[in-house]
């Protein structure tokens, strides 16, 4: 079975305060089951019940399974220890039957616009709390990927190859957060497939993206002026992409993102219609 799942935030749904219009749960689930997603990532908190059975029985009124959740955490402050936080989460995971905890790497600032300098004695904390992490959660039998993002302290070209040198860690294949921050997705996919245990399949306007590198928008900016795009309406190379990973054996999920924000509660298709499309886009690719 091809694994193609989805994520709240091609719904506009958004940890970072202020992002946008929110929409339901019961909306965005339904729709997500309408275009023909068959899990989600669990989205930020608040957006699904707190407590692990709920978190699941909501999912599966829907007939949607788990995937698991993006979780932005501390990981470079050397008097913060993240693992106990990583642990707290877990519960959910069982009880949904997820097996992804999708990190990143939190500056501790809001947003994802601006993001401090990591020093070596920085490094050192980040790289070895990505180990602890992924050691505490594989003992509950979920594996941990590192996602590089766009407004966190791994980002650049040069941030991904200290976290593949320095750490066992595998990563989150992120298309567009990639190329934003100025790794071709397509060559990083060819040089380490090894290395990409989940993926989140999303397109990217590249005008835009080089507005964004050359700080002409931040990168609240160009989301809000459609940045990203449905799958084969943008930038990224995904038949080499899928590609090198199918080459690879690669069988784990392709999540869609397309993150939207939203200025008030869409009428007609609304963000359903974008996600649609991009089902369509990488089913014909992965059926080649």
């Amino acid at each position: 079975m091809t694994k193609i799942a989805g994520a709240p935030i091609s719904w506009g749904v958004c940890e970072v305060p202020g992002w946008g219009y929110q929409l339901t749960p019961e909306r965005v689930l339904a729709e997500m089951a309408e275009v023909g997603l068959v899990a989600t990532e669990f989205g930020p908190d608040g957006f699904l019940p707190a407590t692990p059975e709920a978190k699941a029985a909501t999912l599966a009124g829907h007939g949607l399974t788990a995937v698991g959740g993006f979780t932005p955490t501390l990981l470079h402050v050397p008097d913060h220890d993240p693992v106990p936080g990583v642990r707290e989460l877990l519960p959910s995971y069982a009880a949904a039957s997820a097996g992804t905890l999708v990190l990143s790497a939190d500056t501790g600032r809001t947003g994802y616009d601006s993001r401090p300098e990591l020093d070596d004695a920085g490094w050192k904390t980040l790289l070895e709390n990505l180990d602890r992490i992924a050691t505490a959660a594989a003992a509950a039998g979920v594996e941990t990927v590192l996602h590089p993002h766009v407004g966190t302290m791994v980002e650049n070209n040069d941030d991904v190859r200290r976290v593949l040198e320095g750490s066992s860690m595998q990563l989150c294949l992120d298309t567009g957060h990639l190329l934003i921050g100025g790794t071709d997705p397509a060559e990083l996919t060819r040089q380490s497939p090894e290395r990409v245990a989940h993926t989140h399949f999303k397109d990217v306007d590249l005008g835009l993206a080089r507005q964004v590198q050359e700080g002409l928008k931040t990168y609240t900016e160009a989301v809000r002026a459609g940045m990203y795009r449905p799958l084969g309406a943008g930038d990224v190379d995904f038949e080499s992409i899928v590609t090198s990973l199918r080459g690879r054996g690669y069988d784990g999920w392709y999540v869609l993102e397309q993150d939207t924000i939203l200025t008030e509660a869409p009428t007609g298709v609304g963000p359903a219609g974008d996600v649609h499309a991009s089902v369509e886009h990488l089913r014909a690719l992965l059926s080649r």
